[in-house]
């Protein structure tokens, strides 16, 4: 449970998936209802409610009441979400019983306990934090927002106690079914900065777009993807929006590289990145494309230096690709330049794609627009989990 006594600023952003989660559709409704405010967020593990007909449906609208309840706000000021096992239905005199102690735990302090109780399949704990000088201090208590992070650079720490700092802290879950619109997860982005609730909302937009809206493991978009942020004003406003912007985009696209590199049996991550391309358009799909590529994903697992896949991949999709024009390296080395091979030695470039993290490039030389997609290899691992998940 995440509280904000005296209410704060929210904004949203959810799964596209049809089959969408009892929770994300209150969710939803919660937050138009409120005109983008809200007290509480309230996330259970083990279970996901979704496809879970009327009865999941009620069993949502049950809890929310009860945490309105305990907390003192308006049910519409209750948002929530679940995660799991889809097509079960919450044990729900389990999750009532736990409300009230929950309510009185919520102190001020670390995020820590939070991005613990989401996690489910995950490995490790997610959280980021960044600082941005404030202009004004005081104003609207949050009396149960994550305040630190255990990553959290120590020298801005020290530098926050000199000055008035705006803080942003993220936390996330998320390890399987990942992938946009959004990645299978549920992320919490918040801050002590005063924000209107279209301000928050667009901010909260440009940081998805640029993280999670750039990674994928499987391919798979679930019924409960979520990513949730809240202003609570306490430390006033932000000198420059743009640099509350930034510290949004840096905290979104940690939480999602952590994600990556916490995909189930996940062995080794890699970033594709394209640049001179024609269009926007075209810089994500040749992006994308070789990102989710399966056979590109199984030669990053392997460490091959199969890179006929990777120009295969960015001639299949969409985008408008010159092979002439084309050239494409691993790390700093060249692999593919004007139209043919590049003279190296195969166990040269095995040594590139056995790196922890391999980053590929390609330049179409077609344009000034670039993009990026994260992905990570495909393992014996990940298939064992996911075909053993539900039992």
């Amino acid at each position: 449970m995440l509280r904000m006594d005296d209410g704060a600023v929210a904004a949203a952003m959810f799964t596209t998936n049809q089959f969408a989660a009892a929770p994300v559709q209150i969710s939803r409704d919660h937050l138009r209802n409120s005109r983008g405010h809200a007290s509480v967020l309230i996330v259970n593990s083990g279970c996901a409610n979704a496809a879970t007909g009327p009865h999941g449906y009620a069993d949502a609208q049950t809890i929310g009441d009860c945490v309105a309840q305990e907390c003192g706000c308006a049910p519409d000021a209750v948002l929530m979400n679940s995660t799991g096992i889809i097509g079960k239905r919450l044990p729900l005199a389990n999750i009532q019983k736990a409300i009230a102690p929950l309510a009185q735990q919520c102190v001020p302090g670390s995020a820590e306990p939070f991005a613990r109780a989401i996690m489910t399949t995950d490995t490790r704990v997610k959280m980021s934090t960044r600082l941005v000088a404030a202009t004004t201090s005081g104003a609207a208590q949050c009396n149960a927002t994550p305040a630190t992070a255990a990553n959290a650079n120590s020298q801005n720490v020290k530098n926050a106690m000199n000055q008035p700092q705006i803080r942003v802290t993220g936390v996330a879950k998320g390890a399987g079914m990942i992938h946009p619109n959004m990645a299978t997860m549920i992320a919490v982005i918040t801050t002590d900065a005063a924000l209107e609730p279209h301000e928050l909302d667009a901010m909260l937009r440009v940081a998805v777009e640029q993280s999670f809206h750039r990674i994928s493991i499987d391919g798979d978009t679930s019924t409960n993807d979520s990513v949730f942020a809240f202003a609570s004003a306490q430390r006033g406003a932000a000198p420059d929006h743009g640099e509350l912007q930034r510290a949004f985009c840096e905290v979104a696209r940690e939480l999602a590289r952590m994600i990556v590199c916490d995909g189930e049996g996940f062995t080794r991550a890699f970033e594709v990145r394209v640049r001179g391309a024609a269009s926007a358009t075209d810089a994500l799909d040749v992006a994308k494309t070789a990102a989710t590529s399966m056979l590109v994903r199984c030669a990053i697992t392997g460490g091959d230096p199969n890179w006929g896949r990777l120009l295969a991949a960015a001639g299949r999709s969409c985008a408008r690709v010159n092979p002439e024009r084309v050239s494409l390296r691993v790390g700093e080395l060249v692999l593919f330049h004007n139209g043919q091979p590049a003279d190296i030695r195969k166990d040269i470039a095995a040594a590139e794609f056995c790196k922890p993290s391999v980053v590929i490039e390609f330049d179409l030389g077609l344009g000034t627009h670039d993009d990026f997609f994260i992905s990570s290899g495909l393992t014996q691992e990940y298939v064992k989990l996911n075909s053993e998940y539900s039992t």
